[in-house]
């Protein structure tokens, strides 16, 4: 998840936001969405608010838009209200994972949204902010909560998770080939004392890894990422959110999805590409209406940044796209 404009320089709080951010297909997102909530009184929910940078670009680009943002993360509501200041007449934002889309509109008293944005994955502020715990290359608590309010943190799954359960995650959350080797050598070395924080949990890692693997990359990456997803449940609350940020849809509505790895991505596409297509039994004559496709996909596969915006935002390398119109509501 990253977010950002155009450089900004926010009176109020005296913060840069496009040094701390820079927002990941900005221009391809407004254009899809455009259609959808350029018209007066239209709702765009952005379900993961983060700092506010695709937020303040739709409120700056459709002046009569109206705008819900969601986010697990109080920290990131406090900064993008800050930062969404001057919209204030035209914005509501709420404390919640976004699976909870349809209550929270519900307690807005909005009946339908006419689009819809998911930036999937960790933010940048989250990775930034060291104390957070999420990143591999700064040694912190092993926190990784995305919401710090919430009680379940990353050094409770190392203190707590068996062997098995250590080696599950690591391999169906992180799709790491070490998990067994990962988990075997955690569990040993919390025997003689506690794994509380990410530089202990990287030496753990680093000294089980063969040296034949020392050229893929970080050791750690993916031990991190499965934690993180573990942590956040995020995988099971995006298939959740998906089918009920859909739902909310109004017809001609739009949703937009960037993932930012290949699980969360899975997800997305079945879900799009299952609402996009008849439902009719193979061989019927004629196609009944409650047969049509839900869903018209706007984008063929998943589009990436371009080359340009890759080499100016690095982190918009394995972002991918995905996007579709609501064609047909199912009661």
């Amino acid at each position: 998840m990253t977010d950002s404009t155009d450089p900004h320089d926010d009176a109020a709080t005296g913060i840069d936001y496009s040094e701390i951010h820079t927002s990941v297909l900005l221009e391809r997102t407004i254009e899809l969405l455009g259609p959808a909530v350029g018209k007066p009184g239209a709702v765009l929910v952005d379900c993961t608010l983060g700092l506010g940078g695709h937020s303040e670009a739709f409120l700056l680009a459709f002046p009569e838009l109206h705008l819900v943002g969601l986010d697990r993360d109080p920290n990131a509501l406090r900064l993008a209200g800050e930062r969404l200041e001057r919209f204030s007449d035209r914005i509501d934002l709420v404390h919640c994972v976004y699976d909870e889309i349809g209550d929270a509109l519900e307690g807005l008293g909005i009946d339908g949204a006419d689009g819809i944005l998911f930036d999937l994955g960790v933010s940048s502020m989250q990775l930034d902010q060291v104390e957070r715990g999420f990143s591999y290359s700064k040694d912190a608590p092993l926190d990784m909560r995305m919401d710090d309010t919430a009680d379940f943190t990353a050094a409770e799954i190392i203190a707590n998770y068996s062997e098995s359960e250590l080696r599950r995650i690591f391999r169906d959350y992180g799709e790491e080939k070490l998990a067994d080797r990962y988990a075997r050598k955690i569990v040993a070395a919390r025997e003689a004392g506690p794994i509380l924080r990410s530089g202990q949990l990287v030496d753990v890692i680093q000294a089980a890894t063969p040296a034949k693997f020392s050229h893929q990359g970080h050791p750690a990456k993916r031990v991190f990422q499965a934690l993180r997803i573990e942590v956040n449940a995020e995988l099971a609350v995006l298939e959740r959110a998906i089918p009920r940020a859909i739902e909310t849809l109004v017809v001609g509505g739009r949703i937009v999805v960037l993932s930012f790895q290949s699980l969360e991505d899975r997800i997305v596409k079945r879900e799009l590409q299952k609402r996009a297509v008849s439902t009719a039994p193979a061989g019927l004559p004629v196609e009944l209406p409650e047969h049509r496709p839900e869903l018209k996909l706007l984008v063929r596969g998943a589009e990436l940044a371009d080359e340009a915006e890759r080499s100016r935002n690095p982190r918009s390398i394995p972002v991918k796209m995905r996007a579709a119109e609501k064609i047909r509501s199912i009661a």
